[in-house]
């Protein structure tokens, strides 16, 4: 897990997110994914 990686994380740039790097962030944070994802519908433009 870069600090790059934790950049597009974190400004919502991310596109998609690999299982590996969910596991890793969780692991820190001693949580579960649901504690830290939220889905935002993305508008019909």
């Amino acid at each position: 897990l870069t600090l790059s990686n934790l950049s597009i994380l974190k400004t919502g740039k991310a596109k998609a997110i690999r299982f590996s790097t969910l596991e890793a962030i969780c692991k820190v944070l001693d949580c579960q994914p649901a504690d830290i994802l939220e889905y935002v519908e993305e508008s019909e433009n």
